[in-house]
């Protein structure tokens, strides 16, 4: 099993960052537009501007462990590995890689080629589809694929923004956080956006990320004017998915709201837009506008609850692959390989 995430610069520098925008923001899913002109704006504008107002936001939250992202992404392939090896009847090799960055996906799946996997699963870190993250994977599977001679049989899990055990995750996430620190007037469901025009065009983001804060709302039993869905991590002068997360939270606090917690149901692990963008700067906006109390809840990360989620839905998608033989008939069947290779 693949399984794969965003991915994150090597380090907190400008030259990090420079290299892992520059492959992210290339990638004609995350960014549609005309390539000779879009080339120009990034390389001559963008990666000598951003780089180093994004290097100091990773230095914020940067560990001495590494990447937030890439330090929790790693314990959840552990748990993850562990716990399908208790849960299934046959072998599954679990391994990590990320859409940019390192480790790579080609890298991934060679390490599975490596190990004799004949059968690839491909899980997206990403509950609500898009074209700009899960299509995404998808094009850089198919493209190492490509250069396979034998290509195992792939499945590819697109989404999962409505699966009950999902739902249940952030449901309990939300209910021992508020259990600690009580329940604000308002609780903010904060999805990363994307251009409205993509949405236009017929991606289902939009309306998956409606659907869990819907569920997620009912499992709470909350009431339509305690909560709220907005969007994160605009760039550019289009327009994006709205109401923006900044923007609400400014209003609110302007309005009289005092007290607000925000959740980041897109995001399978905490990184730079939950820790940095959500939990700082927003914090900083809606406090400066007013509020008083402001709280982030954190990502489900490797929660072993997130954790027999996942490996659910792993069961799930790779069923009808039967088992494979046993040791001693592996060896045999290697044995009659060698056998007739020496006659060709």
């Amino acid at each position: 099993m693949l399984l794969v995430n965003l991915g994150t610069p090597q380090a907190p520098t400008t030259a990090a960052v420079r290299r892992y925008l520059k492959e992210f923001l290339w990638d004609p899913r995350v960014v549609e537009v005309f390539r000779p002109a879009w080339w120009l704006v990034l390389n001559l504008v963008i990666l000598n501007t951003r780089p180093r107002r994004s290097a100091e936001a990773y230095e914020k939250v940067w560990t001495d462990e590494g990447s937030p992202l890439l330090v929790i992404s790693e314990k959840q392939q552990a748990a993850l590995q562990a716990a399908l090896e208790q849960r299934l009847d046959y072998p599954v090799k679990t391994v990590l890689a990320m859409r940019y960055g390192n480790p790579s996906i080609a890298s991934g799946l060679q390490a599975l080629r490596e190990s004799g996997a004949r059968r690839v699963l491909v899980l997206p870190l990403y509950p609500q589809y898009s074209a700009t993250t899960t299509a995404s994977i998808f094009d850089a599977v198919s493209d190492e694929l490509q250069r396979w001679r034998w290509l195992p049989e792939l499945r590819f899990i697109n989404h999962y923004h409505d699966d009950p055990a999902y739902i249940r995750a952030l449901a309990d996430s939300v209910r021992r956080f508020q259990a600690e620190h009580g329940e604000p007037d308002k609780l903010i469901l904060s999805f990363h956006g994307i251009p409205r025009e993509y949405f236009l065009a017929g991606d289902p983001y939009f309306c998956e990320c409606q659907k869990t804060g819907r569920l997620l709302a009912e499992a709470l039993a909350l009431t339509e004017d305690s909560w709220q869905l907005t969007f994160q991590s605009r760039l550019g002068p289009k327009a994006w998915l709205k109401p923006y997360t900044d923007k609400t939270l400014e209003s609110l606090a302007k309005s009289g709201t005092k007290n607000v917690q925000v959740i980041c149901p897109g995001f399978s692990a905490d990184c730079l837009e939950t820790l940095e963008e959500i939990a700082m700067q927003n914090r900083d906006i809606f406090t400066g506008a007013g509020g008083s109390e402001y709280r982030y809840i954190p990502c489900l990360n490797d929660s072993a609850q997130h954790i027999d989620m996942l490996a659910e839905l792993v069961a799930q998608h790779t069923q009808g692959w039967a088992a494979p033989a046993d040791t001693d008939e592996l060896l045999r069947r290697a044995e009659r390989a060698r056998r007739i290779g020496d006659n060709f």
